[in-house]
């Protein structure tokens, strides 16, 4: 393995590892159901008070600023219980924790933050999402001196693993609040149950989809990190839909989406989808998923050692944090190249770095398609990738021979 790939686990997982007690059981590859770790509960609130928006300043365009909805002080507000799994006597507690930041400023509604709480479980010390949302229709229904028309306002709170292992997800977490609407909004049943259901089942549709991942493809997972490096279509045959999204999401998660620039990942997928025969076809009929048109590299292959290392631990958090410094380490590859590349315009020693590092790094094929994209209107670097592809293929072509 390479020594930089050891580096960049150690120190975050270690924290993260330590810091999640019983964090989610593995499961078998065939369920692929992980076991809800007894530190995974919500709870739902109402939340009572008015609450005025501000507007902040225009932007930079001229177009209006944005509106924050400020939350009153304390005695202005109150938050009444609607359905939890916490233990009773470990709620109000939290109800407590939860009021008190409340109280402290300005909260965006369909915004969650993530904090740690001190309550009454094995675990003491646990982290904790919230969120303030706004909903039509009401979700459960209780009697109580507040109710006013009008959209009603909840707050959502997710607890387990630590601060650092929910921060991972807490944009997935946004999402799934709002997705808490659509769901509502279609349910022919009932509303309630519904709610119940959704808000219960947090842990296994946000943060257990990755470790389930890696528990259906062990050693394949390398082709489904190739893939997602180098923005290859994949297309996911016959299958069922929870799995399909587990691996869409896996994909989506392990792409660099957002991290290189965007008119380059653009023209990357361009690329990728135009090439023929390029998309990653990925059965799903029997017990072991099957892979056609699937590449791999040594970079992959590291990095899917030190997945399935971590699923020995069966911590799911670890899984997003592992997953989090692979697209790291690939966009410091990405950025090292780039430099030697500057430097290989006027200087052919630097050439020759460039062949050596694409050599030793293992993502050599994946990189080279990313600064090609990205240098394709720069005559002097389009002449040092032509020269580097070339050498790659002979390289090739030696090994094979």
């Amino acid at each position: 393995m390479l020594p930089s790939l050891h580096e960049s686990l150690d120190a975050d997982d270690k924290e993260l590892e330590s810091s999640e007690e019983g964090g989610g059981g593995g499961g078998n590859a065939e369920d692929r159901k992980p076991e809800q770790p007894p530190s995974s509960h919500f709870c739902l609130y109402a939340y009572h008070g008015s609450r005025s928006p501000t507007q902040h300043g225009d932007g930079d365009d001229g177009s209006p600023g944005s509106l924050i909805l400020e939350t009153p002080p304390a005695a202005d507000f109150s938050l009444s219980l609607l359905d939890t799994n916490l233990p009773s006597e470990v709620e109000p507690e939290l109800r407590g924790a939860i009021s008190k930041r409340l109280s402290k400023g300005a909260v965006f509604e369909g915004l969650g933050n993530v904090t740690s709480v001190e309550l009454s479980l094995p675990d003491s010390r646990v982290g904790c999402y919230y969120c303030l949302f706004q909903q039509d229709k009401p979700l459960l229904e209780r009697t109580t001196a507040e109710s006013v028309p009008g959209p009603s306002e909840y707050i959502a709170c997710f607890l387990g693993g630590s601060e650092k292992g929910l921060e991972l997800f807490r944009l997935e977490l946004d999402k799934y609040i709002q997705g808490l609407k659509t769901n509502v909004d279609s349910e022919e049943g009932s509303v309630e149950a519904c709610t119940k259901s959704y808000l219960s089942n947090w842990f296994e549709e946000v943060v257990c989809p990755i470790q389930r991942v890696v528990n259906l493809f062990q050693e394949k997972l390398t082709f489904l990190l190739h893939a997602a490096l180098s923005y290859t279509p994949v297309e996911v045959q016959e299958s069922d839909e929870k799995t399909k999204r587990d691996i869409i999401g896996f994909l989506s998660v392990a792409s660099l989406q957002g991290l290189i620039h965007e008119g380059t990942m653009t023209s990357l997928c361009m690329a990728m989808t135009e090439e023929p025969h390029k998309s990653v076809v990925i059965g799903c009929s029997g017990p072991q998923p099957q892979f056609s048109n699937a590449g791999s590299n040594r970079f992959c292959e590291d990095w899917m050692q030190a997945f399935l290392n971590a699923a020995e631990g069966g911590n799911p958090f670890l899984f997003r944090q592992i997953l989090e410094n692979f697209k790291l380490k690939a966009i410091q590859d990405t950025n090292n190249l780039k430099r030697f590349i500057r430097q290989a315009e006027m200087n052919h020693y630097a050439l020759f770095k460039c062949y050596l590092f694409l050599k030793n790094c293992g993502s050599g094929d994946i990189l080279l398609k990313i600064v090609k994209v990205e240098h394709e209107e720069m005559p002097e670097a389009k002449n040092v990738i032509l020269a580097l592809e070339e050498f790659v293929k002979e390289e090739a072509a030696a090994q094979t021979s």
